[in-house]
C-alpha cells in the first residue's frame, strides 16, 4: 500500500534531519541542494517508481534512477536507506574512511541503489539515455529517471545528450532539472545566464513539463505522474522542477551559501528544531 500524504511529509521531514546530521557529523557535504530535493526523492521512490525490493545492477523489468548532480548524495542516501535498500544506521558512516556512503556516489563500493558514479557533473543524462535504449533493446517497458542540477547544464555534454535523445526518439526517459537558480559560485543567472530552458529544450525536440511547487509533495507527485503519462510518444520528457535550495531551514533558504557548507553545532540545533523527529533518527 502506498503511503498517504502525511506519511510522505513525515518522511520528507525525517530525510531533512538525516541530511543535516550527516553533513554536520563530518563537517563536510552539500546540504542546500539536498534539502531542496527531499520531496522529489521521496515522491520518486515511494510513489512513482516501479522498483523491486532487492537490488541488482541489471535493473531489468523495473524503473531505474540515475543521479547526475552527485554532490546532493546526502538526500539520495537517506531516501535509499529509508526505502529499504540498506540499513538506516549506515547513514552514520557518511563520508568516513572506508564507508560505502562517499561524498559523491560510487559504484565500486556496491552500495545498493547506486547505479553510476557521479562526482563529475554533466554526465548523468548520457548514462540514463544508454540505460533507456538498453531497455528498448531488451523489450523492457519500464522507465528511466534522471535528476540534474540547473548549474550543471552549463556543461556541454548535456546538450549533446539532449540532441541525441530527441533524434533517436528515446521516449522512455523522464529527465528532471532541479531549478533552484543557485550554484556554488552564486546565482545561475549571474554565473552563466541560460535564457529560457523551456524554449531551449522544446527547440531540441523534448516534451517539457513544469512543476512550479517543487517543495510541495503532492505537486511533485502530480507533476511526475503527468510526465509518466506522456512517455511512449516518440519524445523524451523533461521536467522543470522549481525548488528552493535549503528548503525547510530558514537560514539556509534564499542563498547559495549552503551549497557546500556544513552547519556548526548551534546552527544544527536551530535547523533540527525546524524539522522535528518524525520517524526516528539513525
Amino acid at each position: 500500500m502506498k503511503p498517504n500524504t502525511q506519511q510522505l511529509q513525515d518522511l520528507v521531514t525525517q530525510v531533512r534531519r538525516d541530511v543535516l546530521r550527516m553533513v554536520h557529523a563530518v563537517n563536510s557535504g552539500h546540504p542546500g541542494g539536498s534539502l531542496g530535493c527531499a520531496e522529489y526523492f521521496v515522491a520518486l521512490y515511494q510513489i512513482l517508481m516501479d522498483r523491486k525490493d532487492s537490488f541488482d545492477m541489471d535493473g531489468k523489468n523495473e524503473d531505474l534512477f540515475f543521479l547526475s548532480n552527485g554532490h546532493i548524495s546526502p538526500v539520495f542516501y537517506s531516501v535509499l536507506a529509508r526505502s529499504g535498500y540498506f540499513p538506516v544506521s549506515e547513514l552514520a558512516t557518511f563520508r568516513k574512511i572506508d564507508s560505502r556512503l562517499q561524498g559523491h556516489p560510487t559504484t565500486h563500493s556496491h552500495l545498493p541503489g547506486v547505479r553510476m558514479a557521479s562526482g563529475s557533473l554533466g554526465q548523468g543524462l548520457s548514462v540514463a539515455l544508454g540505460a533507456a535504449q538498453a531497455k528498448k533493446l531488451n523489450n523492457d517497458d519500464k522507465l528511466v529517471y534522471v535528476l540534474m542540477g540547473d548549474g550543471e547544464l552549463q556543461e556541454g555534454q548535456n546538450w549533446e545528450a539532449l540532441m541525441y535523445a530527441a533524434a533517436n526518439k528515446v521516449d522512455n526517459i523522464i529527465a528532471t532539472i532541479d531549478l533552484n537558480g543557485k550554484q556554488i559560485d552564486g546565482a545561475t543567472d549571474e554565473v552563466l545566464h541560460m535564457g529560457s530552458l523551456q524554449a531551449k529544450f522544446e527547440a531540441f525536440g523534448w516534451e517539457v513539463l513544469t512543476i512550479e511547487k517543487g517543495n510541495d509533495i503532492e505537486a511533485v507527485i502530480n507533476g511526475l505522474q503527468q510526465a509518466k503519462q506522456k512517455t511512449g510518444n516518440k519524445k523524451p520528457i523533461m521536467v522543470l522542477l522549481h525548488t528552493e535550495m535549503g528548503n525547510g531551514v530558514d537560514f539556509m533558504m534564499n542563498t547559495h551559501a549552503w551549497h557546500g557548507k556544513a552547519p556548526n553545532n548551534e546552527q544544527l540545533e536551530n535547523a533540527l528544531n525546524q524539522n522535528l523527529v518524525t520517524l526516528g533518527d539513525y
